[in-house]
């Protein structure tokens, strides 16, 4: 990859050559002026401001896996984290001391002490207030929004809870457990004039962005006709990231077992990492004194007349339909955002284009009957391309599989145009072919008026237009995290009706749509069902829902 010198002084090699052209005078500008001078890249790039003066008191509800990744990606000089709350002792401890469990958790999960550099949980303490039920940090006074990563079933009752008690909220995706309950969630922002944002983190992606001017503005693909996205992994039975330990586990008693034992022995120089290891293990085996019927969990009865628990219903809570969405909440929520931000960009700056159809399969050929989702799902979308409204043969048609047994090809999108094709990798690499060339390497010109082209002249040598993972100690771009929550908490501090989070309501509820509504269609594998799309299911202001249930925002669980 060829990089400018711009790029070189502020080490970003992940950018891609398409960025080179289509946002030269931002990278030879204002991107390295901003970066020299210490301000954060999103704030650059996105137009919001480099810090908020005072920074948002914050709370954070929810800090097991998804909680603990936004509090070590969440930036002081916008945010203060100034209490959390969760039941489980093993997320506690993790929301303070990162989660230790391997090198690359604690990369994501450094935790609070890390962040703000506190020397201990104790002085922590003094700084942050530690809940269980989170109405109780609700009623905090000194809180001024929260950030929900509660399992998907409490979003919407955390959520307008919340904004009645006077706080902005940005919840975890999906939006809501139903799209009556996402209805509820708008509406209620609406009448409080709380910020609501939604946490589809590729809405504030770089990489994701720059691929949108491509495929938009610049049109290097050109009429864009179909896109493959995949979400692919190896979890198999016994070694399923979605099924985690129960605390009572005899594995997790032995490993405590075993690392004690160990540490009796240990060399000064693995004696702390040993110690870090064995704290967490005890927190995680605490949880075994919870009683999650308090918290509104189980016992459960699944479909083959087996019982669990209300503690492992909370544990292993993606598993079933009353607390997760499966497969399509988790992972396809996040594919069929970025389908529908392409697809979008070929209709023109400003547009949310809906899908038109949905067909999908699915079944559980590998797991055995200990779970309610599916491990396998394919579904094929149909979306408006521009001129459909003349000529209904005009679509854009996605298809998606996300599977469990082999993680081949891992995740991303394949964007494929008349012109060419985009291809994304796990939200940090890019390449760009001309047409389905892949042994030609691309490279982005300018045509005689000025256009950018692609330009096939060179040939061999990987075929792609840009350095997907980079060189040196670069690091890799963003996922998006620290910037929606950047942009939030610069939203609620410059009110105004334009300052907006990027996924707000309106944009979040047509995503969690998608993945409800194809759900519904995994539901009846014996019609094969061909479910087309309503525009009503889309508008926060309609009552009709695909379940057929009315918005109600006076339910009991919604009041303080």
């Amino acid at each position: 990859m060829n990089l400018t010198e711009p790029q070189k002084a502020v080490g970003k090699e992940n950018f891609t050559d398409v960025i080179n052209v289509t946002r030269r005078d931002f990278l030879t500008g204002t991107l390295a002026a901003g970066l020299a001078s210490g301000a954060g890249l999103g704030s650059i790039y996105f137009g919001y401001g480099k810090s908020v003066g005072n920074p948002l008191r914050v709370g954070v509800i929810g800090t097991g896996d998804e909680g603990s990744v936004l509090l070590g990606a969440h930036t002081p000089d916008y945010l203060q984290v100034v209490a959390i709350a969760d039941v489980r002792p093993y997320n506690v401890f993790r929301a303070f001391h990162g989660d230790v469990s391997s090198p690359s958790s604690l990369t994501a999960r450094p935790g609070l002490m890390t962040k703000y550099k506190w020397s201990s949980e104790d002085a922590a303490r003094k700084e942050v207030k530690v809940y269980g039920a989170y109405e109780e940090l609700l009623a905090d006074k000194n809180i001024e929004a929260v950030i929900i990563a509660l399992p998907l079933h409490l979003h919407a009752e955390a959520s307008i809870k919340a904004m009645r008690a006077g706080k902005h909220v940005l919840t975890e995706k999906l939006m809501g457990h139903s799209v009556h309950e996402c209805k509820e969630m708008g509406r209620v922002a609406r009448e409080t004039g709380m910020i609501l944002g939604t946490g589809h983190q590729r809405h504030y992606s770089i990489l994701y962005d720059n691929a949108v001017f491509t495929i938009g503005k610049a049109k290097l693909l050109g009429d864009l006709h179909s896109i493959r996205a995949q979400w692919h992994r190896g979890n198999l039975p016994g070694n399923d990231s979605w099924k985690p330990a129960m605390p009572g586990d005899a594995s997790l008693v032995k490993r405590l077992e075993g690392w004690q034992k160990d540490l009796e022995n240990a060399k000064p120089a693995e004696i702390d990492g040993l110690q870090k290891k064995i704290a967490q293990l005890k927190a995680q085996i605490m949880d075994a004194a919870l009683d999650a019927t308090k918290c509104g969990y189980g016992p459960l009865t699944l479909p083959d007349g087996s019982l669990r628990t209300a503690l492992e219903e909370l544990v292993r809570w993606r598993l079933w339909n009353r607390t997760g969405g499966g497969l399509m909440a988790e992972l396809g929520s996040h594919q069929l955002d970025a389908s529908g931000i392409f697809v979008s960009a070929m209709h023109g700056e400003g547009k949310k284009i809906k899908p038109l159809t949905v067909t999908a399969v699915g079944n559980r050929s590998i797991f055995p009957a200990d779970r309610e989702i599916e491990d396998h799902v394919y579904c094929m979308y149909e979306y408006p391309a521009p001129g459909y409204e003349e000529d209904k043969n005009k679509k854009i048609v996605v298809t998606y599989s996300s599977i469990n047994g082999n993680g081949f090809g891992e995740y991303g999108e394949v964007v494929m145009g008349t012109k060419g094709t985009l291809v994304l990798e796990r939200e940090q690499d890019v390449m760009l072919y001309k047409g389905a060339a892949k042994d030609t390497r691309v490279t982005v010109s300018k045509s005689k008026d000025g256009a950018p082209t692609l330009d096939t002249t060179e040939s061999g040598g990987g075929g792609y237009v840009a350095g997907g993972k980079g060189g040196g100690d670069a690091a890799p771009p963003s996922r998006g995290y620290t910037e929606e929550m950047e942009h939030w908490a610069w939203c609620i501090r410059n009110p105004s009706p334009e300052n907006q989070p990027r996924c707000k309501p309106e944009v979040a509820i047509a995503d969690a749509v998608i993945a409800l509504v194809s759900n519904i269609a995994l539901a009846n594998p014996d019609t094969q069902a061909r479910i087309a799309f309503k525009p009503e299911w889309f508008d926060i202001a309609s009552d009709e829902t695909p379940e057929g249930v009315v918005p109600d925002m006076s339910r009991d669980r919604y009041r303080l």
